[in-house]
């Protein structure tokens, strides 16, 4: 059976395909990340007929960055597809926006960190302030909560060090640079075990390549299920 804390990327190139892999997962999969690499090839018709044919829950990602008014306008539109979680950056005034976009609806706003592919390296070429990534993390995890975020996106690295925070109490932690052991880390540097990001405090972890190139996905998608089984339940 399904755990509603793991949630499965659809990381291939199109709907045909993401409606595929869901259909071999079955119903060891409830919950499906959809991302901007998809969103030309069906992204939002698949997370449709995925959650009103299928009952699955969908986390749309697509972070997005711009302007207030622009941001509040297509949250307001892509809040009609039912979707469940949609992430925009943790920047105050972009999750201000979102929220105001999502009034009316279920559709629960993450706020992006800091990347969990990235280093200190890359946020320097970025001109991003000083100090360590998970420093930074946490108080961008602080101002996208105290913006309104209904959760964040952060490595499993800084889940516990977030849900520390006063302004977690009942907001989500959401945690990609999931792998289990012995996987590839592919681009991803700041990761953790199924078992260890819920036992640090995250609420949903999010496993894309693990189960997408395995020679058995549902095989590999019900053993993270029973990993996460033994790390009882953290929620928000």
């Amino acid at each position: 059976m399904s755990d509603d804390r793991l949630i499965v990327a659809l990381d291939v190139p199109n709907a045909l395909e993401g409606l595929q892999m869901a259909e071999t997962l079955g119903d060891s999969v409830s919950f499906y990340k959809i991302g901007l690499g998809m969103l030309t090839g069906g992204g939002l018709a698949l997370a449709n007929e995925l959650k009103s044919e299928h009952g699955k829950r969908i986390f749309l990602d697509m972070k997005l960055f711009d302007i207030s008014a622009t941001v509040e306008s297509a949250v307001r539109g892509l809040a009609q597809f039912d979707i469940d979680f949609l992430t925009v950056h943790g920047d105050p005034h972009v999750v201000r926006a979102a929220k105001e976009g999502a009034a009316g609806t279920n559709l629960k706003i993450l706020g992006v960190t800091i990347l969990t592919s990235l280093e200190r390296s890359d946020l320097d070429s970025c001109l991003i302030k000083d100090g360590v990534i998970p420093d930074l993390v946490v108080e961008r995890a602080g101002l996208a909560f105290d913006a309104g975020a209904d959760g964040i996106i952060a490595s499993p690295q800084e889940a516990a060090a977030i849900r520390a925070l006063p302004e977690a109490q009942g907001r989500l932690i959401v945690t990609p640079g999931v792998r289990p052991a012995g996987a590839e880390l592919g681009d991803q540097k700041r990761v953790a075990t199924p078992f260890s990001a819920i036992a640090d405090g995250a609420d949903h972890i999010v496993v894309g390549r693990p189960i997408r190139d395995a020679s058995n996905r549902k095989a590999a998608a019900e053993a993270i299920n029973a990993e996460l089984a033994t790390a009882g339940h953290n929620r928000a």
